[in-house]
């Protein structure tokens, strides 16, 4: 019997469940992408270990280079609203969220994304790049400008705006006098807090709350606030001044923060409160260890209230947005950089396997505990989209009423050039860029290798004659990787790019993979299934060259009546008994479980007892996937077997301190063809057999 507590006089004790020693399977339907976004968590600083939130804001710390940061950060998103709302939308010259959209229109539910930012060196670029902005509405205690720092880079920064107001709550006080107000004890105010005292003649002062003293003597439950400037005399009322913090990105997204404190050492400081909580700004490091007052003790209190706004819509199709005729913007500063961009931003050369935290780029996904496959459709840009530039307003010349018509000479409009990410456009048809792709693709595929826990999903280069497609596959040979082709075309009403977009094949298969394995598991191939919003194939394929592909590892795309399927799901493996990608996502998922939920068995007694509880743990777990269809096999004896004993832990094993449990499994590979023969009887009747 497990107990919380020692059983003591008669009565009830909570008895918890013991432990759960059994198996159950992983997520494996989780995709990680990583590419460029417009804005999105960048250059996250690391607390050292045991930071806790009451130790302080940190962003004194972070701004002088006190912690290291980590340049890419993954980050869990749930729908492409979710997405949208964190990385901002289609405007960047990425395809990033095409490809997103594009797993989730398949039918996957989650995804990790991280924001690809250029590799500064050892440099402090902890605020490279972002938007800085000046709060109206208080005063700090050193002059300095009461300042806002976007969270992260991008011109997105600039239209964030901020606005600080108070609220009033009265004091019940017992006792005063010229240094202190005596409260009842359960009055909460905390060090720090700033008090608002009224006397004679509508006169007011702002004094912070220096020390508090309990008073439980003679039976007084009291509670002493003494102040950090003696009063000039004794007030005729107390209250107790919060702030509200609301911060807007521009883009329909809002924080509002309650209750604030005005002093560095009350436990809702703003400083630490942004520092933490808030999604879109840090504090300025110039005030973030000081004391904030209002400007005007005698107007308070004072809401917090955003300019007014003028509507005009997002090229994302969000919501609308704020810009102010009367005003200049609050924010400013804030610059894509996406000129700076190299291939090499996608790797961490510093990285190795084995360590205990993740790398920057696609080693940000290294030992992930969710991720199964993983995308990378930025790697190269073989056709860029270019910058959409959403400075400018439409002009509009109608009126209230109408008059007669009249020509307007409009001046000539310079169309804006696209801003292409210059540095990482590569052309697959030329031989050197060829060459770069395939090594970029085999950095790529080493990760999953040296990891063995996720599936890196290939694009083949679009443009390639058939000798180039024959000649980019023989570089790959990996059970840990799939190739898609062709690229695919698909139209967005909710972009200003008014075009088809070219999306990666491989992002439509990562939501494909999703699906199929929400719906019917890991054993079932995710392939033969029509794409959705998917209009075309950007190069369309014949069948014979569809049967030279297929053998080949390459997973085509044709075009058919009902839409655009995806024809096929094996991995780059030159291994018949891995070349199916479901066989290669199986033996993850068994190694995955293993791994993870077997902990239980360190320090236990490594004797006949726990050999027996472990085989008929693995037995359990995989006669349950035996019955999902997972193997193949008449009976359980044919479809997989479990040794632990004796024969494989000899006593040098045991000596050791070394279990040793076989298993051996026969996966179930999906049904690729079906061979129909017709034969005519000597009557001319035709008689079909499968």
């Amino acid at each position: 019997m497990f107990r919380s507590e020692p059983i003591g006089a008669p009565g009830v004790y909570f008895r918890p469940d013991p432990p759960s020693r059994g198996l159950r399977p992983e997520r494996m339907d989780v995709c990680g992408f990583v590419g460029i976004a417009p804005r999105g968590p960048s250059r996250v600083p690391e607390l050292p270990e045991g930071w806790r939130r009451e130790d302080g804001p940190f962003v004194r710390q972070w701004i002088n280079g006190t912690f290291p940061t980590r340049r890419t950060i993954a980050v869990p998103v749930d729908s492409f609203d979710d997405y949208k709302r964190q990385f901002g939308g289609f405007e960047g010259p990425g395809n990033l969220p095409y490809a997103v959209e594009a797993f989730f229109e398949q039918g996957g539910r989650r995804a990790w994304i991280s924001r690809i930012v250029h590799d500064m060196g050892g440099s402090n670029t902890n605020f490279h790049a972002t938007a800085v902005g000046v709060v109206d509405g208080a005063v700090t205690a050193n002059g300095e400008a009461f300042e806002f720092v976007a969270r992260n880079e991008g011109r997105w920064g600039n239209r964030l705006r901020a606005a600080l107001g108070y609220n009033l709550r009265p004091l019940q006080i017992k006792a005063v006098d010229l240094s202190s107000v005596t409260v009842d004890i359960g009055e909460p105010e905390p060090v720090g807090s700033l008090l608002r005292l009224r006397f004679p003649g509508d006169v007011y002062q702002l004094r912070f709350v220096d020390r508090v003293i309990h008073d439980r003597m003679a039976g007084r439950r009291n509670r002493r606030l003494e102040f950090d400037v003696p009063l000039p005399a004794a007030p005729e009322a107390v209250e107790v001044v919060e702030g509200e913090l609301i911060v807007d990105d521009g883009a329909g997204a809002r924080e509002v923060f309650h209750r604030l404190g005005l002093s560095s050492r009350h436990p809702r400081w703003v400083a630490s409160i942004v520092c933490y909580d808030s999604e879109f700004v840090y504090p300025g490091s110039a005030w973030s260890d000081s004391e904030l007052s209002p400007e005007q003790a005698h107007r308070l209190p004072i809401a917090a209230v955003l300019p007014p706004l003028k509507r005009h819509p997002q090229p994302w199709g969000g919501s609308e947005t704020a810009i102010t005729d009367e005003q200049p913007p609050q924010f400013g500063g804030g610059r894509d950089c996406y000129q700076d961009l190299v291939h090499e931003d996608f790797f961490d050369a510093r990285w190795h396997p084995g360590e205990l935290n993740p790398g920057s780029g696609i080693c940000s996904f290294a030992d992930h505990k969710e991720i199964s496959s993983l995308v990378v459709p930025d790697l190269y840009c073989a056709d860029p989209l270019g910058d959409i530039d959403t400075s400018d307003e439409p002009v509009s010349l109608a009126s209230g009423e109408f008059e007669e018509c009249v020509h307007v000479e409009l001046p000539p409009v310079d169309e804006p050039e696209p801003t292409p990410v210059n540095p990482l456009c590569l052309n697959p048809r030329l031989g050197d860029d060829l060459r770069t792709i395939m090594e970029l693709q085999n950095r790529l595929v080493q990760f999953a290798d040296q990891t063995r826990d996720v599936v890196v999903l290939l694009d083949v280069p679009p443009g390639l004659t058939r000798h180039q497609v024959f000649d980019w596959r023989s570089q790959f040979r990996s059970s840990y990787a799939a190739c898609y082709w062709p690229w695919l075309q698909a139209a967005r009403n909710d972009d200003d790019r008014d075009r088809l977009i070219r999306i990666n094949p491989s992002a439509v298969a990562a939501g494909i993979i999703a699906a199929r394995e929400l719906s019917f598991g890991v054993s079932h191939g995710p392939a033969n299934c029509i794409s959705r919003a998917v209009i075309n194939v950007d190069e369309p394929l014949s069948e014979a060259q569809h049967d030279q592909l297929h053998p080949m590892g390459i997973n085509v795309y044709l075009k058919e009546r009902d839409g655009v399927r995806l024809t096929a799901a094996r991995t780059l493996s030159r291994d018949p008994s891995l070349r199916q990608l479901s066989v290669r996502r199986l033996m993850i998922l068994l190694v995955r479980v293993l791994q993870r939920q077997t902990h239980w068995m360190v320090f236990e007694p490594n004797n006949r007892r726990l050999w027996r509880d472990v085989r008929r743990m693995l037995h359990n777990f995989l006669a349950d996937l035996y019955r999902s269809g997972v193997f193949k096999g008449s009976t359980e004896e044919e479809a997989f077997f479990v040794r632990c004993d004796e024969h494989t832990n000899p006593r040098p094993m045991v000596d050791a301190g070394k279990l040793i449990a076989e298993i051996g499994v026969a996966p179930a590979e999906p049904l690729e063809f079906i061979v129909l023969r017709i034969t005519r009887d000597g009557d001319s009747t035709l008689v079909s057999e499968i």
